[in-house]
């Protein structure tokens, strides 16, 4: 149980991080860039691709069974 703990919030500040980067190069819609200019920037920094991944780590946390088949 306390594994699956830290997992999820290691995955939670994971999402974190990469959502509040995306959120941030939001401003490059305000200078001017197109949506699918945003796209391709986004795609090409690394920072970003924490969002899907803490997402997958918290799914993880969430759905892998307990080793005894029941929570405590």
């Amino acid at each position: 149980m306390m594994f699956r703990t830290i997992v999820f919030l290691i995955g939670f500040g994971l999402a974190v991080a990469g959502g509040v980067s995306t959120i941030a190069y939001l401003n490059l819609l305000a200078a001017g860039h197109s949506y699918i200019d945003f796209l391709l920037y986004i795609a090409r920094r690394p920072e970003c691709y924490l969002l899907p991944f803490g997402l997958l780590v918290i799914t993880i946390s969430l759905y892998i069974p307990s080793e005894n088949g029941y929570e405590e």
